[in-house]
């Protein structure tokens, strides 16, 4: 179980599904701005902004949202939310990864997906199926503490109750 257990199954559990998410981040990436996925070129690369990676991924994870809504039951097959979770977070990864070929622009479209999931739905899963881990933005921005609101800084899955 867990969330390793989780992440290793996901990609041949979900496949077609994961692909669907990815394909649209493909288009999308393809009509906005103008990356050709099946014939890559460097000249052809976003810039990794913040903005970039906002764009991306808002659309990506909003789309599969609004799919796991439109077809409840793949929503109740993909069950808890850790797979859900995952599936969003891979396929907004992957779409802003290959349109800016930088994998930390990637990385930060993962942890965005997670709190746009949580900001939709309210939490990453249900009774105590909650993605536990790889959800929270700790090494992709620096804490310099002296600022103050450090107790601000929190991953979306706190408070964690599935974990006390």
């Amino acid at each position: 179980g867990g969330v390793g257990f989780t992440q290793y199954a996901t990609a041949a559990y979900t496949d077609n599904i994961l692909d669907e998410f990815t394909y649209y981040g493909m288009d999308y990436i393809k009509d906005k701005y103008g990356v050709d996925w099946k014939n890559p070129s460097p000249k052809d690369r976003v810039k990794p902004t913040q903005e970039v990676v906002n764009d991306i991924t808002t659309e990506v994870a909003l789309n599969a949202m609004e799919q796991y809504e439109q077809y409840p039951t793949m929503m109740e097959d993909h069950f808890g939310g850790s797979q859900r979770a995952g599936v969003i977070a891979a396929a907004s990864g992957l779409s802003t990864s290959i349109a800016t070929g930088n994998s930390n622009a990637g990385l930060n479209a993962w942890y965005l997906s997670m709190l746009l999931h949580k900001e939709g739905w309210s939490r990453l899963g249900f009774f105590g199926y909650d993605l536990q881990g790889q959800c929270g933005s700790a090494n992709s921005l620096s804490i310099r503490g002296d600022e103050g609101a450090i107790g601000e800084v929190r991953g979306p899955n706190y408070p964690n109750y599935a974990m006390n």
